[in-house]
């Protein structure tokens, strides 16, 4: 959405996802001018809440400027998770304030936008959650991304379930018992009863929260915590191989858990890997600044 009235005086990107949001700002020069973080930003979890934790990192980067700027003057580029179609996009669009432009996308085209400057390449975020992204020729490429639900392989939420699953099959006597099953019990106050309570309530960062611990069991060899480990690799280099085979030259692997599963990857997943160019924020400012969303032709209007 875009005011054709007002000039943009601020450029401001948000990456967004199931966990936390971050915005950074920017002049029309490109000069940084501050950068805050926010509350979990998954359209999914509500656009009341989302649009407030994005609003109040937004002020604290205004803040951080001296800059008491309306957002009349203000540029906006959101690339959040969840949104999946042009539906989603005019909704969250529509369910914020009026900016002098407003475009959004997924984390994913953001974070392939700023991972190759505008250009053709593709990425593979994996965080809390996971998605693949291939823009090329103009044209977007999602693989994966489909929610925890469903999806979320090469992840750490994916490795925090699966975790809990081989934990609890091996109070069954169905998987084998380890250092690692062992402290996974008594993670959730040692019965399986206590992670049955647990999991009525946890949400994907939750089980992401995890992931520290089943990645300290893997790399000291823990024979239940490297399989787990291995298959989230394994699932990363699924996606990778299919990015390529989708017209990407390259791939970059971003997200917090990245330089976590990356040494873990087999010999042709890494030579597949390139060093991102710029972040999903910067990718997100590109937006800002008239870079297609990749789900509609055209702007959102009014």
């Amino acid at each position: 959405m875009k005011n054709p009235d007002i000039q943009a005086r601020l450029y401001a990107g948000v990456d967004g996802g199931g966990t936390k949001c971050r915005v950074r700002l920017r002049d029309a020069a490109g000069q940084l001018l501050g950068q805050a973080e926010g509350g979990p930003a998954n359209i999914r979890l509500g656009l009341n809440m989302v649009w407030a934790n994005m609003l109040d990192a937004l002020s604290q980067a205004l803040q951080q400027a001296g800059r008491s700027d309306a957002y009349e003057h203000i540029a906006i580029g959101l690339g959040l998770a969840g949104i999946a179609d042009a539906g989603d996009v005019e909704r969250t669009i529509k369910a914020g304030p009026r900016f002098a432009h407003c475009d959004a996308a997924s984390d994913a085209h953001t974070a392939c936008l700023g991972a190759f400057s505008g250009r053709d390449g593709a990425i593979l975020i994996s965080g809390t959650g996971s998605a693949g992204y291939a823009w090329v020729g103009g044209k977007a490429h999602p693989v994966g991304g489909w929610g925890f639900e469903v999806c979320d392989y090469g992840s750490a939420a994916d490795l925090g379930r699966e975790a809990i699953r081989i934990a609890l099959q091996a109070v069954d006597g169905l998987a084998p018992k380890s250092a690692f099953t062992d402290a996974m019990l008594r993670q959730f106050g040692g019965h399986p009863a206590d992670i049955v309570h647990w999991v009525t309530t946890a949400k994907p960062r939750d089980y992401g929260a995890l992931a520290p611990m089943i990645m300290g069991y893997a790399n000291q060899n823990d024979i239940v915590a490297v399989p787990l480990v291995e298959k989230q690799a394994h699932d990363i280099g699924r996606y990778i191989a299919r990015l390529i085979e989708l017209g990407a030259d390259k791939v970059c692997l971003v997200g917090g858990m990245a330089p976590v599963f990356a040494p873990w990857l087999s010999p042709a997943a890494r030579s597949a890997l390139a060093e991102p160019e710029q972040d999903a924020l910067d990718g997100a400012i590109l937006m800002a600044h008239g870079a297609p969303n990749g789900l509609t032709p055209t702007k959102v209007t009014a």
